[in-house]
């Protein structure tokens, strides 16, 4: 008796030993998976890649990235909506939007005055996509109870669409059955099992992944195995509620989550093909699905239930580097501007961001003149509206007269340090800007933004060496042309600087851009 208890005491601890490495390893992979994405998507921007299901996977996957990288990203979700983007998007695209909102306790329903859920709720539109467009809008509206009509109108859209197998297709040409698809389908339909509809349509779902399950515990697709199919089939089960280790889903003793962690690269994230390199989509994926194994061995709310959500607050005043002049103000979308000469150029997303702001206006209402250039005072006033400065009226040059319509904008650059003339009494407004001056200017802005990028006289020497004529940068340049090419401000296409050549309006929308970018003012 006490041997058989001491054999049972064994298995039990061997059991658990098993458990904790499992545990370890699943902890070890998300913790490497998000440092990786944190380290690449520096800057989550709209998108079905690098963007919603990033914020999405770290928002619920509990690894604590800074308010800031959500609060940037919504800025950046408003932008877009603001500068009418939006309008051409696509119901996954709401959808994705949806979730990735939801999960940092944003409200979708009201982003810069649109509504997305709305958008969602739109049967037709959503229909016109496809039975994807259905499946992610009954996901999105799922996730957090929102209110729709065409919820039970989107349960029988997709349930019709099952095929006989249980399984899910893309198209109705397909020849078989799709498993992406088909966890896609269970996860969108898992929120309403009271519908008896909804629920048959589940449970046949889930047979037909058994079925068709890889005796390595993966999946596969049209282009073969890969790691979202596993994805998508382990967040599915999540998502149901369904054991990783359910005698359904273990073929030769593998699980779903074995057969995705074949695919992962230790220290980074997943590839798509075995033996593949990293890749981003497959990263993304891989990572959500990891977050909803954890949350379930965790007993916490399932990935897709964002009734948990975190919350991120809104602060106004938490914008830009720890160092910049407290007096700077974010300035916001005013509403989407372009004009008719610059569609195609290749400053035309800096151009259109800038004037959809009132940093930068054009020659006319509808045309920029993006090859004109520009003069002192013009590219005083922009400065300043780049950096939202109260105006000051402490004019210390002698040609700059108080009733000119740049006098406070120059007053103001000259308070901050960012225009200094081109002698101690003269400014000369009306003078073209050269490419140095520019430079200056630029470099003196992202100083006063907090970049503080200066550089020593050897080091500023050494950056600006590889340029043919980088002999011909004036003295009082040299430091601020080193910023601006060291930073990535100015464009170097060629090896010259051209100093002294005159500055583009195009190439000061360029580099404007690039120092609010980076200074995180935009």
């Amino acid at each position: 008796m006490k041997k058989a208890l001491s054999y049972l005491i064994m298995a039990v601890f061997a059991f658990q030993l098993t458990v904790f490495a499992e545990n370890d390893t699943l902890n070890n992979a998300i913790d490497d998976t998000a440092g990786y994405i944190l380290s690449t998507i520096q800057s989550p921007e709209v998108g079905s890649v690098g963007g919603e299901w990033v914020i999405f996977g770290l928002a619920r996957s509990g690894m604590k990235a800074d308010d800031e990288y959500y609060r940037g990203y919504y800025r950046r979700v408003e932008q877009y909506v603001s500068v009418g983007k939006i309008q051409s998007a696509q119901p996954t695209e709401y959808a994705r939007l949806v979730l990735a909102l939801g999960s940092i306790g944003k409200d979708p329903a009201d982003v810069k005055g649109v509504n997305l859920i709305k958008q969602l709720d739109d049967y037709d539109a959503v229909t016109a996509q496809g039975i994807n467009g259905a499946i992610w809008a009954l996901t999105a509206l799922g996730s957090n109870d929102y209110a729709a009509a065409s919820v039970k109108k989107y349960i029988l859209y997709i349930t019709e669409a099952q095929r006989a197998d249980g399984g899910w297709a893309l198209s109705q040409s397909a020849a078989s059955a799709d498993a992406d698809l088909t966890a896609a389908a269970i996860i969108a339909l898992s929120k309403y099992r009271s519908d008896e509809i909804a629920a048959a349509a589940v449970n046949k779902a889930v047979d037909y992944l058994s079925s068709v399950q890889n005796d390595n515990g993966g999946f596969s697709g049209w282009d073969g195995e890969s790691s979202e199919s596993s994805a998508q089939v382990l967040t599915a089960l999540c998502e149901l509620g369904i054991s990783i280790d359910d005698s359904r889903f273990v073929k030769n003793g593998n699980t779903v989550l074995d057969s995705l962690m074949r695919f992962y690269i230790p220290k980074s994230g997943f590839s798509h093909i075995l033996g593949g390199d990293c890749d981003q989509i497959a990263t993304e994926q891989g990572f959500y699905a990891l977050s909803a194994a954890q949350r379930a061995e965790n007993g916490l709310k399932t990935l897709y239930d964002l009734s948990d959500a975190i919350s991120v607050k809104d602060d106004e005043n938490d914008f830009g580097l720890p160092d910049k002049n407290p007096d700077i103000r974010y300035k916001n979308v005013i509403a989407f501007k372009t004009f008719n000469d610059i569609s195609g150029h290749k400053n035309q997303t800096e151009i259109e961001s800038l004037a959809s702001r009132g940093i930068i206006s054009g020659m006319t209402d509808t045309e920029f003149s993006p090859d004109a250039t520009m003069t002192h005072a013009e590219f005083a006033t922009i400065t300043v509206n780049a950096l939202g400065l109260s105006l000051k009226t402490d004019n210390p040059f002698n040609d700059v007269n108080a009733n000119d319509w740049f006098s406070d904008y120059v007053s103001t650059a000259y308070a901050y340090g960012i225009v200094s003339g081109v002698s101690d009494t003269e400014f000369k407004p009306y003078g073209m800007i050269t490419r140095e001056e520019a430079m200056a200017m630029t470099a003196r802005l992202a100083d006063i933004s907090g970049m503080k990028s200066w550089l020593d006289e050897n080091s500023a020497q050494n950056v600006l060496a590889v340029f043919d004529d980088y002999r011909t940068v004036s003295d009082w340049a040299l430091a601020s042309a080193a910023v601006c090419v060291n930073e990535g401000i100015v464009e170097t296409d060629s090896m010259e600087l051209k100093p002294k050549e005159y500055v583009l309006r195009a190439e000061i929308a360029h580099m404007l851009f690039r120092v609010m970018e980076r200074a995180e003012l935009i």
